[in-house]
């Protein structure tokens, strides 16, 4: 092989390691988010079924962050990249670490990133990367059955009661700020989609305003105008809340070393 031919090989395996981290802490942060809801759910219905989403998405993220340490090469292993790095060392979305809120604020959240995680997994089944097409195409069937939960939550709230509907008004007004990150590529995502390892984050937009859409329709509640945001999590630029989401979730390991159940 040419030095030009191993110099690209080189980027393009920090590319796929970069981004499939990326996708993993993505998934990491939502579970623990939604592990925090376990015992404290309106109903028993309720609470398994988000207990259930949050077990989907560890899933995800334990194959990611495998996959991610197999790239990186140097001995990691999933539960160091999930438990030993630093807050500036996660790349997740900004939007997966805000904080629960109420109910209708979790089911808000989790509307909004189901729907582009339907659109991403279905288009990431073409990868170039043969692992993480394996990984779309299984977690494809779980992000349907996570998205018809959020979105039926969302009509029902919505369009129930009128304190009900404020809240989840409330509840979209204050994370649609965070939906911009979804289709703002950063230089990884631009790198991987170059590749074909990645879609283009651009054409996940009109499919994912089509499906928010018509369940903000259907429960009654208005589409917030666009709002800047400055800074994103993908880009390791973080909210104080995942600081303290990651000290209650990487405490054992950090203070038991190595230690195994």
């Amino acid at each position: 092989m040419s030095a030009t031919a191993l110099r690209a090989a080189e980027v393009s395996a920090e590319v796929l390691y970069r981004y499939t981290l990326h996708l993993g802490d993505t998934s990491l942060i939502l579970a623990q988010r939604l592990g925090e809801w376990i015992g404290h759910a309106p109903a028993l219905e309720e609470d398994l079924a988000l207990a259930n989403v949050g077990l989907d998405l560890i899933g995800q993220a334990r194959y990611l962050l495998s996959y991610a340490a197999e790239l990186e090469g140097k001995g990691r292993t999933e539960d160091d990249l999930a438990f030993l790095r630093e807050p500036s060392d996660f790349t997740n979305l900004s939007l997966v670490e805000q904080p629960n809120g109420d109910f209708g604020h979790t089911i808000v959240r989790q509307l909004l990133i189901d729907a582009w995680q339907l659109e991403l997994f279905e288009r990431l089944q073409s990868s170039t990367a043969s692992k993480l097409a394996e990984l779309a195409a299984k977690a494809l069937k779980e992000t349907r059955y996570h998205f018809r939960f959020s979105a039926g939550w969302v009509v029902r709230l919505g369009d129930g009661t009128e304190e009900s509907h404020r809240r989840v008004q409330e509840a979209l007004d204050d994370l649609w700020k965070f939906t911009r990150e979804l289709f703002a590529p950063s230089e990884v995502d631009g790198q991987a989609a170059a590749e074909r390892i990645a879609p283009d984050l651009a054409t996940l937009r009109s499919p994912w305003d089509a499906r928010i859409d018509e369940v903000l329709r259907q429960a009654t509640v208005v589409k917030p105008a666009p709002v800047a945001y400055a800074w994103h999590g993908k880009n390791a630029q973080h909210s104080e809340h995942l600081s303290r989401l990651l000290a209650e979730m990487q405490y054992m390991q950090r203070t038991y070393p190595g230690a195994r159940w």
